[in-house]
């Protein structure tokens, strides 16, 4: 089986990555196919279809995107709607026209409208107005998930999208204006307890509530609904919305994210919360129910994801730190 893994070197590709090698290892017979960036512009339609031409893979995971937080979302949206439209039009189309049969593709909750029904299931998609804050990345997302469900309507493809929550773990951004909320916070208060300061402030109101789910976990889902009989997938999507949410089920508040991060890291200062900022969507929980009922849950708690997390970044060079 010949598995080429698109965007190895970012959190969950190479999470997925992990994973994979470690079934190798475990005795199944698998060949892993990877490319950097530098190695091939997934932007590039002509390299991509080169590649696929050259390479011929049985299997297709596309964990390759353009990601930030919302900050990184309000200044780039020319570029998180075009790169990300680009990866995943030109990776699905090559991908059928190399012959491959199987392909999965990986999202993102944001897909989903800012008003939707809480928790957020499936069905939810494109019933209402998106988040603004994200909007260019989402719809590049969304269609993504019309490419797979095309490709399967018209060529009869096996290709398959999961819908992660907020992901976390080794390998994450911690770019201090780029990343996410979560290691964004990691970082903050690492700094802040290693300076002594007294006062942590944090974006928004913390009443915002996210889930959020460790990478390995998203791994273990992501190559779960890859190997799952094509007759139990299908009997959980309908052909029209050929998606399944990958999430833990439950949620937490900003700021109560915050104290558990300050705890993590020895900060013992005061946290504070500027709601002159955005706080995004209220809430955005998944509805995990399908894949429940598939057979698949997370398995790791967040305080334990957290620790995790946490030790990887201290192990970290900081010159490498500081340019992530």
């Amino acid at each position: 089986m010949r598995i080429h893994v698109a965007g190895h070197r970012g959190m969950v590709g190479s999470a997925i990555l992990r994973a994979l090698e470690a079934r190798r290892q475990a005795g199944a017979e698998i060949e892993l196919i990877t490319r950097s960036s530098a190695e091939l512009d997934l932007t590039d339609q002509g390299a991509v279809r080169d590649f696929m031409d050259q390479e011929r893979p049985d299997q297709v995971i596309l964990a390759a995107a353009k990601v930030g937080g919302i900050h990184a979302n309000n200044t780039y949206p020319a570029e998180f709607i075009r790169d990300n439209l680009m990866i995943a039009a030109n990776v699905i189309h090559a991908a059928h026209e190399a012959g491959v049969q199987k392909l999965l593709q990986l999202g993102s909750s944001c897909i989903y409208p800012r008003d939707a029904a809480q928790p957020m299931a499936e069905d939810a998609l494109l019933t209402g107005t998106l988040e603004p804050t994200n909007e260019p990345y989402a719809i590049a997302k969304i269609a993504g998930i019309k490419l797979c469900e095309s490709y399967n309507r018209q060529y009869g493809r096996d290709y398959r999208s999961v819908m992660p929550t907020n992901l976390y773990g080794p390998g994450d951004n911690f770019h201090p204006e780029n990343s996410h909320v979560l290691p964004a916070l990691i970082r903050r208060f690492h700094e802040a307890a290693q300076a002594g300061a007294g006062e942590v402030t944090v974006w928004g109101s913390g009443r915002p509530r996210r889930e959020f789910l460790h990478v390995d976990d998203m791994a273990a889902a992501s190559l779960f609904v890859l190997d799952l009989e094509k007759r139990l997938y299908d009997a959980e999507t309908d052909p029209m919305l050929s998606h399944i949410n990958v999430g833990t089920g439950t949620d937490i508040s900003i700021a109560d994210l915050a104290r558990l991060v300050a705890d993590g890291t020895g900060f013992q200062g005061r946290i504070s919360f500027d709601a002159t900022k955005p706080d995004g969507t209220m809430r955005k929980l998944m509805d995990v129910s399908r894949l429940a009922r598939l057979g698949w849950r997370a398995t790791i708690a967040l305080e334990q994801g957290l620790a995790d997390t946490y030790q990887w970044f201290l192990a970290q060079d900081a010159d490498a730190l500081r340019a992530r």
